[in-house]
């Protein structure tokens, strides 16, 4: 058997290992361990790697930016920002049709500003906003699938985990790559709205009114939202003006909500050391994935498989919107069965020397920087796919009463969101790209 061969079957045999409930990192560690022992003939050059890969992994600078922005998410949960951010939102559009969800969309959209975590965001937002939309009438179903597609705001506003992720694996700017999610984000978050105002006006029984708040109530609402502005704006900006780096953006957001969680009296007693405690746990996991990853796609690099599927694609003649529209596919697919930081690891290596080498009328830079906002967008979509969506299984577990059927049902007029606007984005480029090329 060739090492080519034993490059392609090792996919399948992944796949076997991680519907056996192995753990993803775990998984892509076995099978590229193993596969350097076979394609190098000895287990000499595994363990060789076993220990650089290890060290280059773990002390990346690099990767550092990955715990910062986990702990900001924990500081920003306690110190009361995603209460005030719910608030403000459902102040202004509560008292319309829908308006209550509208306002958990708009929520999420901000949290995910200083958050970078989809499932965070979701389990967040649900535990504010879920009792408000059961309060005033909202169905079950309509008020869980709302909540699980707002969630995914959390990974593609910026900062963003898993684009931090990809940008090194590219080897991309970071910053620029935040920037070319804004305008993905913010479509993303209309297109929401507007599905809700569809779905309320196509099922008016399945969401309830509440009265307009005085318009002092609610001014005093969005004065206290003016502590996510100052972190986002100092993150965010400081990274665009060049005052710092974006692994240091990352520590002064940290540092940020820590002290306005501080202040609000979120971090007394046990809460300082239960933060830095999930914190340290999330980014073991996130690092034992990328650990994994490292090893699978250097067994891979041995086998030349992204390379000779490269060559292969531009010999059969296919073209490169025809392409991408596979890779598009195969993305929502296994979307809905692997976690986005999983495939993100996994299938980078793979298809993006393939799509480099084809021809969409764009710089190397901007179609990197294109290619990973859709395949961004295109893994959150399998998050809130039936039936194994994992943002609907933690949703439907904060609210029992609810039979996940229901939320099945709501959800997919979310997904028909998505999948139109991942066809403008494909489309049209330059919606993309905006940002980009009018700040570089």
């Amino acid at each position: 058997m060739s090492d080519f061969e034993i490059g392609l079957y090792s996919f399948p045999l992944l796949l076997v290992l991680i519907f056996l409930r192995m753990p993803i990192g775990l998984a892509m560690f076995a099978v590229g361990f193993l596969g350097l022992d076979m394609v190098t003939g000895g287990m000499l050059v595994a363990l060789s790697k076993l220990k650089s890969e290890t060290y280059s992994t773990f002390s990346s600078y690099s990767l550092s930016i990955v715990p910062m922005f986990l702990l900001m998410g924990h500081f920003a949960t306690l110190g009361g920002m995603s209460q005030a951010l719910f608030k403000a939102a459902e102040s202004f559009l509560g008292h319309r049709k829908g308006g209550v969800a509208m306002a958990a969309i708009g929520a999420c959209a901000g949290f995910g500003a200083i958050c970078g975590s989809s499932l965070a965001t979701a389990a967040t937002m649900s535990q504010v906003a879920l009792p408000e939309l059961r309060r005033y009438g909202y169905s079950g179903g309509f008020a869980t699938a709302t909540l699980a597609a707002g969630g995914t705001l959390g990974i593609l506003i910026p900062p963003s985990v898993i684009l931090v992720i990809y940008a090194i694996l590219t080897e991309q700017n970071i910053a620029k790559l935040f920037m070319a999610a804004f305008v993905p984000g913010i479509l993303a978050a209309l297109g929401y709205i507007l599905t809700i105002s569809i779905y309320v006006r196509l099922h008016p029984e399945s969401a309830g009114t509440r009265p307009p708040m005085p318009l002092a109530e609610r001014f005093r609402a969005l004065i206290d939202v003016w502590p996510v502005m100052l972190v986002f704006l100092a993150v965010v900006g400081g990274i665009y003006l060049g005052f710092f780096t974006p692994t240091e953006g990352a520590a002064v957001g940290a540092f940020g909500t820590g002290l306005i969680a501080w202040v609000n009296g979120g971090l007394r007693g046990k809460a300082w050391a239960q933060s830095f405690y999930a914190t340290a746990k999330s980014t073991a996991m996130i690092f034992f994935i990328v650990l994994g990853a490292g090893f699978y796609n250097g067994f891979l690099a041995q086998t030349r498989v992204p390379q000779e599927l490269s060559e292969w694609v531009v010999h059969q003649g296919f073209g490169a919107w025809t392409v991408l529209i596979i890779i598009l596919v195969l993305y929502l697919v296994m979307g809905c069965i692997m976690d986005s930081l999983s495939m993100i690891l996994l299938t980078v290596p793979i298809f993006f020397p393939i799509i480099s080498v084809l021809d969409f009328g764009l710089t190397p830079e901007e179609l990197a920087i294109w290619f990973g906002i859709i395949i961004l967008i295109v893994v959150e979509v399998g998050l809130i796919t039936p039936p194994v969506g994992m943002n609907l299984f933690v949703i439907n577990s904060m609210d029992r009463e609810t039979p996940i059927s229901q939320t099945y049902s709501a959800v997919m007029y979310f997904v028909a969101s998505d999948i139109v606007r991942v066809a403008l984005l494909v489309i049209f480029p330059g919606i993309t790209l905006f940002m980009l090329r009018i700040f570089h």
